[in-house]
């Protein structure tokens, strides 16, 4: 085993051990963070697991109720994934999804068929009777747009269940079985797209399960606490500063549990955003008084870059040279015993995903995880039950700035990954200048909050221009902006043509080397949000 799994395997139970919980068994749907999302916005904590680890997850959380998730598999292949049986039979309420509402039907004696009529995306459903799940959502003979994913469907009912609502495509939609508290539905309310969803979910959650809501983000700042206390006693802790929202609201909430025991250490590596360093140095140095180390690092790191073009070894290196500088600044303090990083709930699910994680690596992530096996040191993830939003409203309990709580995303490499090609200071300095301005004039048009996340990128290429009668030859800076909820997909924003000329007049004139101004509309899938 190595020090990082050591580390992981020595992390203590869970915060929420005192809380009403909800397992969430994980079929493989790519929505079903959101699930968990929408549970817990409604004050109630939940994990989600993999379905083959359902049944041990299960007997140590001991939830009040499960939720089956949605899935791309079919019941009907062979060594198809299931439910453990001994929850169906654990007497708690349980929901079934899309994937979840047919292995539920058949693992009970019900039957699920294919070559039928499939569904995928709007559809309408209608409610045929009353149902707890519906209570003050539906009516008997409403009509609801929902949101459908299947190929498969039920087509007999297990016994002791009743059909509520059907669709043109799956007549059995919506089962219940009152008395034993199941009940399942065929459509995904767990997305934007089905009106009244996240009531649905509130119904289960609230009236048929009976869970009060009572975990905040004040009971976790104080659990969160004692658990840091804990677990690192009289040790020291190094928590590496990114000038994310992340590293930032982690670093806070430790200095809370242990004072001046932590350190941080912001390594300026010359790829941050305009007036960046001095932003994060002031927050940490005057506000909170955190013992800070900064290291001004961008000599050494835009050293190694020059001529690099790739965008994997341009990630890699950056991560090599950090591990490289922070390892040196930690032996400079006389080391310590435990590495603090803002880990977060998206990346424990991934790193236990029954699928194991995505199978083809789209771009490396540059993590202070990956600090050597030598610096043996044991990790304090105190955010890694939590989802970025959460994180976002842990930082408003501890009293963060709004500068940083409700900052857009910002990648690890920085601006290095916003600056195809070749990397140069005077490139980093046209890119930081023209990326202040464009988001200045978002901050102005009242947008940043609208936006999950913006930025711009000097592209590769320089075009003609005409400016003062005179011919140029400058870059071409290209804006991108996204909405999304965890970043897993995203639209373009759509600005209009107003903004985007006015913004575009601004680079130019107040930019030296820019001379055209471009808007990119691509969403992810197909492409990332980041350029490289």
């Amino acid at each position: 085993m190595t020090a990082a799994q050591n580390a992981r395997e020595s992390s203590t139970p869970s915060v929420a051990s005192a809380h009403d919980k909800i397992l969430i068994i994980d079929f493989g749907s790519q929505v079903t963070q959101l699930i968990a999302r929408r549970v817990r916005e409604d004050g109630v904590y939940c994990e989600i697991v993999p379905f083959n680890k359902a049944d041990a997850a299960f007997k140590e959380m001991k939830p009040k109720a499960v939720i089956l998730s949605g899935g791309p598999a079919s019941v009907l292949d062979d060594n198809a994934p299931a439910a453990p049986m001994s929850i169906l039979t654990a007497g708690v309420p349980v929901l079934g999804i899309c994937y979840g509402e047919q292995t539920m039907a058949q693992q009970l004696g019900g039957t699920v068929e294919a070559g039928h009529h499939r569904e995928f995306g709007r559809a309408t459903i209608e409610v045929t009777d009353d149902c707890a799940l519906f209570e003050g959502v539906w009516q008997k003979g409403g009509r609801y747009d929902v949101w459908m994913s299947h190929g498969d469907r039920v087509t007999k009912l297990p016994n002791g269940f009743r059909g509520v609502a059907k669709a043109a495509g799956s007549p059995i939609s919506v089962i219940a079985d009152d008395k034993r508290k199941f009940y399942a539905m065929q459509f995904h309310p767990e997305v934007v797209h089905t009106v009244d969803g996240a009531k649905l979910l509130r119904n289960f959650v609230r009236k048929i399960a009976g869970l009060s809501g009572d975990w905040t983000m004040r009971a976790f700042r104080e659990e969160e606490i004692q658990k840091i206390r804990a677990q690192v006693g009289k040790g020291r802790v190094i928590c590496g500063l990114s000038g994310g929202v992340d590293s930032a609201v982690a670093a806070v909430l430790i200095h809370e549990a242990i004072g001046d025991q932590l350190t941080c250490v912001f390594v300026d590596h010359g790829l941050m955003r305009l007036n960046e360093a001095e932003t994060v140095v002031d927050l940490f140095r005057h506000h909170y008084n955190i013992p800070l180390v900064h290291v001004d690092a961008s000599k050494q790191f835009l050293g190694e870059l020059e001529g690099v073009t790739d965008p994997e070894k341009k990630r890699k290196t950056i991560g090599r040279l950090f591990i490289e500088v922070f390892e040196e600044e930690a032996r400079k303090i006389g080391g310590a015993d435990f590495l603090a990083q803002g880990t977060l709930y998206p990346d424990v699910i991934e790193s236990v995903s029954f699928t194991g994680g995505p199978s083809v690596t789209i771009k490396s992530h540059h993590n202070v995880g990956g600090l050597p096996e030598r610096m043996n040191m044991k990790l304090v993830e105190p955010l890694r039950e939590l989802f970025k939003d959460e994180v976002r409203k842990l930082g408003r309990e501890l009293g963060l700035p709004e500068i940083f709580v409700g900052r857009h995303p910002f990648p690890g490499p920085g601006l290095a990954i916003r600056c195809p090609g070749d990397i140069t200071r005077d490139k980093l300095e046209i890119l930081r200048q023209a990326d202040a301005v464009y988001i200045d004039q978002i901050r102005k048009a009242g947008l940043y909050d609208e936006i999950w996340q913006a930025f711009a990128v000097l592209l590769p290429v320089k075009t003609v221009g005409v400016m003062g009668d005179g011919r140029t030859y400058d870059y071409v800076v290209g804006l991108r902006a996204v909405t999304s909820t965890d970043g897993m997909t995203a639209d373009f924003y759509q600005f209009d043509m107003k903004f985007l000329g006015e913004t575009a007049t601004r680079i130019i004139n107040e930019v030296k080397g820019v001379n055209r101004v471009v808007y990119d509309v691509t969403s992810k899938p197909p492409g990332t949000i980041e350029w490289e």
